[in-house]
């Protein structure tokens, strides 16, 4: 961010607070650039869950040597955690600090047609942030089902259907590692990953073709 002397120290401790956070091992977490518009401080942070899927051949890829064979990587579920802050504090907000998310998956075709999916999605983000001990206000959020078919060569790959959760809300103070760590564990849940006790390692999940 530059000359950290510029940086308040509310949001100083609030990034302190992001690195303490334990996240599952199945989620890979980097930072990405963050909005430049949506307040004067910011931070974001992208994440993804990959499964190994069916094996494939690297002939004729230019990855390899032929007939060599590795793991296709499939995309469980994706997100973004977006931090701001502002100083000066903001009506909307109802403090100074406001986490944006953004989650997506595709859904199991069970899953994915039933009609109250979305509100399925949004107690789930409730019940994480409780479960963590978050505290947090002015909640609000979009839950939306996303239905793609495939057709002409691509008939054979089947319909899809994704959930996306856009969500966001006011921590109580700037320590916000609860919110990372529930905010995480929510991308777990959309990937269809289980809940597991601390210091047990998960194995590979594979997506149904």
């Amino acid at each position: 961010m530059g000359d950290l002397s510029q940086v308040p120290p509310d949001f100083l401790k609030a990034l302190g607070s992001l690195r303490r956070a334990r996240c599952r091992p199945e989620l890979h977490l980097n930072e990405i650039p963050a909005p430049a518009r949506l307040a004067p401080f910011a931070v974001s942070l992208g994440a993804e869950i990959l499964a190994s899927g069916p094996l494939a051949r690297a002939e004729g890829l230019g990855h390899g040597p032929s007939g060599i064979v590795i793991p296709e990587q499939t995309e469980l579920a994706t997100g973004r955690f977006i931090l701001l802050h502002d100083p000066e504090g903001s009506d909307v907000w109802n403090g100074t600090f406001r986490i944006v998310t953004y989650i997506r998956a595709e859904l199991e075709p069970d899953m994915g047609n039933d009609e109250l999916v979305g509100s399925v999605a949004w107690t789930w983000l409730v019940e994480a942030l409780q479960e963590h001990h978050a505290g947090y206000s002015n909640a609000g959020g979009t839950a939306t089902r996303i239905l793609s078919e495939s057709y002409g060569t691509l008939a054979g790959r089947g319909d899809a259907i994704d959930i996306e959760l856009r969500a966001s809300w006011t921590p109580d103070s700037a320590d916000v590692q609860e919110h990372l760590e529930a905010w995480s564990d929510m991308v777990c849940t959309f990937a269809g990953l289980p809940p597991l006790p601390e210091g047990v390692t998960p194995l590979p999940r594979v997506r149904r073709s």
